[in-house]
């Protein structure tokens, strides 16, 4: 194959549809305008939903959509995070405390992030399965 030689498969190029070239174009004239109205005139347009003053219907219905009630109430904390606190005992007013996490977290979730280099006893705190076999394996425990 030479870049020369390349060239549309048939039937993949057509021509142009000019119109507005006479009555024996088939396009003349009206060029498939029809008659009159605000379609036909050059430059008549109206925006996306424009329904002639009337109240659009994207505006005449309510919004509506999904907004969780839960959002900001689950906290994540890393295991560098807990790494880096001076106490070993960590429960959730120990994080707030701290500022790890918000007064109005509900769960507070230790994930896999960092590593821990000592003995934590975690009360009142959600675990991944990563962490936990973090947590254990410095001689720490986890109680629910």
């Amino acid at each position: 194959m030479q870049l020369n030689t390349i060239k549309p498969a048939d039937g993949a190029k057509h021509a142009k549809r000019r119109v507005g070239r006479g009555i024996g174009s088939g396009l003349g004239k009206t060029a498939g305008r029809g008659h009159k109205g605000q379609k036909s005139r050059s430059g008549g347009f109206h925006k996306v939903g424009f329904e002639g003053g009337q109240m659009p219907l994207q505006r005449r219905l309510p919004k509506r959509g999904f907004v969780s009630l839960n959002k900001g109430l689950n906290q994540e904390v890393t295991l560098s995070e807990l790494n880096k606190l001076p106490v070993d005992e960590i429960e959730p007013l120990t994080l707030l405390q701290a500022g790890l996490v918000t007064a109005h977290a509900r769960t507070v979730k230790v994930i896999l992030s960092g590593k821990v280099e000592r003995a934590l006893k975690l009360r009142g705190l959600m675990v991944t399965a990563g962490a936990r076999a973090a947590i254990e394996a410095a001689g720490g425990s986890i109680a629910e």
